[in-house]
């Protein structure tokens, strides 16, 4: 299943935040290992399996999708059969410029996705804590029509409806919040207004030739800036910059999600198994942050088992 005659490839981030390894080199560019912060959580390089269920969730509702590109930092994990035709580990020195390794930026490392050897023009981009919950095909990514992405966002934040110029612009945003504002103001500024809304924190689409453009030419002075950066920092462009550029420039279609399309589920806030039997939805994010503790994590692995019981062809 193709859509306009395209293959479509699927991306994910991966780290083992437990590795002494990894946690030795980041300890010693960065002076940490992690705090509890937003930009340094545990939460961030935590690894509770998400990935084997990722894709289990892949291969059981968009087995369609030609290559899964799995971007690591000299990991891989001890399930993953690699030897799969379908898989591919692409470690950080395939895809980054020089002098920028190593990174523990996710913002900085996910600039140079469009970079990863054969990937197809149309591609998504999936965090290892986001899952496919329902058959889906091509089409709900990316339109029959023009073969455009569609750019998926939640039309209420930061009160009803909001224009970056006007209410990201509020003091003590967090750093996620604002990330995606200065990248929604600068579109605006430079194409005017485009749309009302903030991603929906999921699995996004995308064009590889229209993302080269973003990080070469539009955003170039941003990530040039950005990509020094070795680990999160306030200022950093964010990647829905990209989205917001191609929305200006008619090459994305926009659609607001609900629940039922599109959710972010937090562990410290919501029942898992309830929010799932009351929404249903399409595409869930089980999402870490400094906000959940290591009890939390516990969980994990047993509500995803529960949800994906089948193991997929990429585990050994």
């Amino acid at each position: 299943m193709t859509i306009k005659g395209q293959e479509v490839d699927l991306i994910y981030l991966w780290v083992d935040g437990e590795d002494p390894v990894w946690q030795e080199k980041k300890s010693r560019y960065t002076n940490m290992v992690y705090d509890n912060s937003e930009a340094h959580n545990k939460g961030r390089y935590a690894d509770n399996d998400e990935l084997k269920y990722a894709l289990r969730s892949a291969h059981k509702h968009v087995p369609w999708i030609r290559k899964i590109f799995i971007v690591t930092d000299n990991q891989q994990p001890a399930w993953l059969d690699t030897n799969h035709p379908k898989i591919k580990v692409v470690d950080h020195q395939e895809i980054f410029p020089e002098g920028v390794l190593p990174c523990y930026n996710s913002s900085v490392i996910e600039y140079f996705l469009y970079k990863i050897p054969g990937l197809a023009e149309r591609f998504l981009y999936s965090n290892d804590d986001m899952f496919f919950n329902a058959d889906l095909p091509p089409a709900f990514f990316f339109s029959e029509d023009d073969g455009f992405p569609i750019v998926r966002m939640k039309r209420n934040y930061l009160g009803k409806g909001f224009y970056p110029l006007k209410k990201l612009t509020k003091k003590g945003l967090g750093q996620y919040a604002q990330m995606i504002g200065d990248g929604a103001a600068m579109v605006e500024k430079m194409f005017g207004p485009y749309y009302s809304g903030i991603p929906h924190h999921n699995i996004d689409t995308y064009l590889k030739s229209d993302y080269k453009i973003a990080v070469e030419e539009i955003f170039r002075e941003q990530v040039l800036a950005s990509q020094l950066n070795r680990t999160r920092t306030r200022g950093d462009l964010h990647r829905s910059a990209f989205s917001f550029y191609a929305l200006s420039q008619g090459r994305a279609h926009l659609e607001y999600v609900r629940r039922q399309t599109s959710s972010r589920i937090l562990l410290n806030r919501h029942n898992f198994r309830a929010y799932l039997n009351k929404y249903n939805p399409k595409m869930f994010c089980l999402n870490d942050s400094q906000r959940i503790n290591d009890s939390h994590r516990m969980l994990i692995g047993d509500l995803l088992q529960n949800q994906f019981p089948e193991k997929s062809p990429f585990e050994l």
